[in-house]
C-alpha cells in the first residue's frame, strides 16, 4: 500500500481555522523580531562608528509610536501565543480544548496590549 504525501505546493495550502492562522502569525512575528533587532543592532552600530545619517534615520522610525505599538503587538502575541503552544505540549490532554485555550490567549492579550497602547498613546499626547 502506498502512502499518500503532500508533493509540490499543496502542502502549503491553507486548511482554515483558528489554529493555522495562529500558527502564521507566530511565524511572521518572530521573523518581524528577527529583522527589528538586527536592524537595531546593525543601527546602533553604524551610528557610533560613521555616523551615519541613514541610520539615523533608522533610529527615528523606531522612535515613532507607529512602529512601537507594532513592535508591542508583535512581541506580546510571540510571548502569548508561544506560552500556549508550551501548555498544549506539555499537556497533550488539553488540545481537544485548543479552542478554548487559544480565545483564553485572546482575553489574556487584548488588556495587556490595549493598556500598554492606552499608555503610550496618553504619553505621546502629554509630551513624555
Amino acid at each position: 500500500m502506498a502512502l499518500k504525501r503532500n508533493v509540490g505546493l499543496k502542502g502549503f495550502s491553507y486548511r482554515g481555522g483558528g489554529p493555522m492562522l495562529a500558527w502564521m502569525l507566530h511565524r511572521i512575528s518572530g521573523l518581524a523580531m528577527v529583522v527589528f533587532i538586527s536592524l537595531h543592532v546593525l543601527a546602533g552600530f553604524f551610528m557610533q562608528q560613521f555616523g551615519s545619517d541613514f541610520w539615523t534615520s533608522v533610529n527615528i522610525v523606531y522612535e515613532s509610536i507607529y512602529f512601537q505599538v507594532f513592535i508591542y503587538f508583535v512581541v506580546f502575541y510571540h510571548v502569548l501565543n508561544g506560552f500556549r503552544v508550551i501548555i498544549l505540549d506539555t499537556w497533550p490532554k488539553l488540545l481537544e480544548y485548543q479552542r478554548e485555550v487559544t480565545w483564553l490567549q485572546w482575553l489574556i492579550f487584548i488588556p495587556i496590549y490595549g493598556l500598554t497602547v492606552f499608555i503610550m498613546v496618553q504619553r505621546a499626547l502629554s509630551g513624555l
